[in-house]
């Protein structure tokens, strides 16, 4: 099954001392399983452009839309045999524990 792994910034990491695991390692780990098929880093979110439309205008406005602390910093596109695996991934990823990490299953509209 495949999932959208979020990558994003947090105002309350975690305060344990403890050295993290390192994203080159956790990278290649990943990467050799076939669990990460893609994934990358993303420019600062003072870089982001939104774009919408309301009635029939294209609104564009730089940075993101919303007024928020945590922005996506980075994605992985993950292949997994399923949520359980999927968390056991996301657990083990550097930010999971200086910022937060979201899993969303993609959408299947075969069903």
């Amino acid at each position: 099954m495949k999932y959208m792994m979020f990558v994003c910034s947090d105002t309350e990491p975690d305060t344990d001392p403890a050295p993290g695991p390192d994203i080159e390692v956790w990278v290649a780990d990943n990467d050799e399983a076939g669990r990460r098929l893609q994934g990358a880093a993303l420019a600062p979110a003072s870089t982001a452009t939104t774009v919408r439309v309301r009635d029939g205008r294209t609104l564009v406005s730089d940075g993101p839309f919303t007024e928020t602390k945590e922005v996506i910093v980075g994605f992985d596109l993950l292949d997994c045999a399923d949520l359980d695996e999927a968390i056991e991934v996301a657990r083990t990823h550097p930010m999971a524990r200086s910022g937060r990490i979201e899993i969303r299953p993609f959408a299947d509209f075969e069903q």
